[in-house]
């Protein structure tokens, strides 16, 4: 039986499931992750990173709030780059990508004058990492299981 990760621990390289039948009917079904919001201190500057960077794709505009959807792998999950002028830490996220895409990406973006870290090679993934930053200083990074 396969442990849920949450609940798996290793001793002596054996995975100890004692948690996971006691809590997985307890737990919610999550697949994964849809969207996630990231503050901007300039939603245009913002927008041109991440579309024509990164090549993310304008879902909805909410000039109200001044937040704009942008889709990461169609319909895969949303990034909200959300305007806000105030202080705050800067954050790291992760975007999934192909293997086969890992070196044509980091020529694309030091083309693109992006400063680029990696690749990186992430044993305990298994994953290839490449990282840089936005306009915002928010640490990036495309990610690559290795299968």
């Amino acid at each position: 039986m396969a442990c849920a990760p949450a609940f798996a621990s290793v001793s002596d390289g054996k995975a100890d499931c004692h948690l996971q039948s006691e809590r997985w009917d307890e737990m919610l079904p999550i697949r994964g992750l849809y969207e996630v919001a990231i503050r901007v201190k300039d939603l245009a500057e913002s927008e041109t990173f991440y579309r024509e960077t990164l090549g993310l794709e304008v879902g909805l505009r909410d000039e109200q709030r001044r937040w704009l959807f942008l889709r990461a792998g169609g319909q895969a999950g949303m990034v909200v780059l959300q305007e806000d002028k105030a202080t705050w830490p800067t954050q790291h996220f992760a975007f999934l990508v192909e293997g086969v895409d890992i070196e044509a990406a980091i020529t694309s973006l030091r083309q693109q004058g992006v400063s680029v870290e990696g690749p990186v090679y992430h044993e305990w993934m298994p994953a290839k990492s490449v990282y840089f930053s936005d306009p915002d200083g928010h640490d990036l990074e495309l990610c690559a299981p290795v299968r």
